[in-house]
């Protein structure tokens, strides 16, 4: 079990882990343990499970349970395990969540519902899940408008994790979204509101001008973890420079990964072809790589694999 529970002050690398799947679709347990492996020797700090890449929503209610228990089984508490638990019914948010903290969960990430953009909306809907999960259930408000279709301004945020104390993360995905991590930084942390943990996603694109306004790390799922590890080390230990060094050596393959639908089975592919996985599957109905496709990646791979070797 984690020695601690997300909190205000976490920060750091939580890896978006992907879900494994067999080459007949099944979901891979062994393959589980591989990535969990991976993962923990790039050196994050912490993991995120069953979220979008992880393709959560296209797992039955028996396998998200079989997956997270594997995972959080196989950490064995060496670092927190945040779980994916968004869903529009709230007994079964409720009753997963709850399952997902007996199992070992750190926290519970949770976004708005789709509906219309009604700020009122998001937060009677957060009310009702805090009171529903109960005060010892950390939460990570996961902003990403763009898959959502729910914007949420920054007083939003900080109103909720003022009248919600146990909001105290916000996976930060909105985009255009610097001047919003400016101005959650600058809102929170004061005599009025409390600090709020941000960590940013959008696959790691804007990571170094993120940590800059304020950001305390990344939580996104690019398949060269290492490479978030020690950009956000190096940012964090005054080395602005050495961090966007670091950065760029990688951003080609990083773009790659961001085309839209696509990225997933790129993603995918690497991770596999970096032995953290069996199978590069996606579950249907999902991409697939062409043969050019492949070979179009293995060269971006080996040119970014000799990038980073020169630095």
């Amino acid at each position: 079990m984690p020695s601690h529970r997300i909190a205000r002050d976490t920060r750091g690398v939580f890896i978006i882990a992907a879900t494994p799947f067999t080459a007949e679709g099944a979901v891979d347990l062994e393959s589980a343990d591989r990535l969990v492996d991976f993962y923990l020797e790039s050196g994050v700090d912490g993991m995120t499970i069953l979220g979008i890449l992880g393709e959560a929503n296209k797992l039955t209610a028996e396998e998200a349970r079989s997956f997270a228990t594997r995972v959080m089984r196989r950490v064995d508490g060496r670092i927190p395990v945040v779980v994916g638990a968004s869903g529009a019914g709230l007994d079964m948010l409720r009753d997963f969540s709850h399952f997902a903290m007996d199992e070992g969960a750190a926290g519970v990430m949770i976004a708005p519902t789709p509906g219309p953009a009604v700020e009122d909306r998001v937060r009677g809907y957060f009310h009702q899940v805090c009171e529903a999960l109960g005060p010892d259930v950390p939460v990570c408000f996961q902003d990403f408008p763009q898959t959502t279709g729910v914007p949420v301004s920054v007083g939003t945020i900080l109103t909720l994790t003022r009248d919600c104390p146990q909001i105290v993360m916000l996976k930060h995905e909105d985009c255009p979204g610097l001047a919003k991590i400016s101005a959650v930084r600058a809102g929170s942390g004061t005599a009025e509101t409390p600090r709020l943990s941000i960590l940013c996603g959008n696959g790691g694109l804007y990571l170094p001008q993120e940590l800059a306004r304020g950001a305390d790390g990344a939580m996104t799922g690019f398949a060269y973890p290492e490479m978030l590890v020690q950009v956000v080390a190096a940012h964090h230990a005054g080395e602005a420079d050495r961090a966007e060094d670091i950065f760029d050596a990688y951003l080609p393959i990083l773009r790659y990964e961001q085309q839209p639908g696509y990225g997933l089975a790129v993603r995918k592919a690497v991770l596999h072809h970096r032995g953290a996985i069996a199978n590069p599957r996606t579950r249907a109905p999902g991409p697939k790589l062409s043969a050019t496709d492949h070979a179009e990646l293995m060269r971006l791979i080996a040119r970014t694999e000799a990038r980073v070797a020169a630095l």
